[in-house]
Formats: C-alpha cells, structure tokens, sequence
C-alpha cells in the first residue's frame, strides 16, 4: 500500500500517523502485559513503526492485525 500525505506536521520519533491521522500512545503508561489498539487501514505500515518505535525502548512486543468493535487495525502487547 503506498502511505497517504497529509499536513500532518512534524511527528517525533515515538508518534504514529498511519493512514495521515496522528495516534497518540502514552508510552509511558505501558506496562509489560498491556496492550493498545490502534485503528488503520495500512496495517503493514503500522506494524512497522510500531516495531521500529519499540525496538528503540527496548521493549519485547506482539503485534496482531486484528477488527475490534468494527474497526480494522493492529493491537500491540508489551511482553518485556
């Protein structure tokens, strides 16, 4: 899928914008165990930042594409 464009703004390094809508994740508030979900269409580039944002924590995650209350996206676990 090729990544939507929109005035998005200057995202920082631990933000996500799949599909040109900005999520904001309290990455602090996550715990080992915890998960988040996060709705999107481009789910493989979802998947990929959130890799590339956990790998710089450190962090041991599961990801899953999933459809949770009718919305398609990627719920995220924080294993380590």
């Amino acid at each position: 899928m090729k990544r939507m464009k929109k005035n998005q703004g200057v995202l920082r390094t631990d933000e996500l914008a799949p599909d040109g809508v900005k999520i904001v994740i309290l990455w602090n508030a996550m715990v080992v165990n915890s998960s988040v979900f996060v709705p999107c269409i481009d789910t493989d580039l979802t998947i990929k930042d959130l890799k590339r944002i956990t790998e710089a924590k450190g962090w041991k995650t599961v990801t899953r594409i999933r459809t949770e209350d009718g919305k398609r996206g990627v719920r995220i676990w924080r294993t380590m």
